[in-house]
């Protein structure tokens, strides 16, 4: 009995694990130097403090996404509300919410980085606010945003 509750403990805890185990960057440079050498574009998780939890709990937290954002995307989060970064990381953060037009908490901005000479530049693919739908239809949604046909 005690071998089949560890064996279905494991096979439902599974998933968990998966979805638990997304990194996410909170530095913008670390994702910009990841993202060019991985040749991947940038999912900047604009969120802050007090806002809806929907798309972190329907979204991010299924194995769907966790494969999916593994094979796709380097993963950043740009917390607004952050009091433990530095005030040059938060008007960074605030500057690049506004120059991708983002105009409302949470959101998801995907975008392509790319440094020559010591500056960064930014292609801005799209926006992906949170849709009720369930995640593989959000990264349906995404794969028409990253790959426009």
């Amino acid at each position: 009995m005690t071998q089949k509750l560890l064996i279905l403990l494991l096979f439902l805890g599974s998933p968990f694990a998966h979805a638990q185990s997304l990194v996410w960057k909170t530095d913008m440079n670390d994702a910009i130097m990841l993202g060019v050498e991985q040749k991947k574009p940038l999912l900047i998780f604009f969120t802050a403090a007090g806002m809806p939890q929907n798309i972190q709990n329907e979204i991010f937290s299924t194995p769907d996404f966790a494969v999916w954002s593994r094979d796709n995307v380097i993963l950043v989060r740009l917390d607004l509300s952050d009091q433990n970064i530095s005030s040059t990381a938060m008007e960074q953060n605030v500057r690049l919410k506004t120059a991708f037009g983002v105009e409302e908490l949470p959101q998801v901005c995907f975008a392509i980085a790319s440094v020559k000479k010591g500056k960064t530049t930014f292609n801005k693919l799209g926006l992906m606010p949170y849709k009720p739908g369930g995640a593989k239809s959000w990264i349906s949604q995404s794969n028409l945003i990253l790959n426009p046909e």
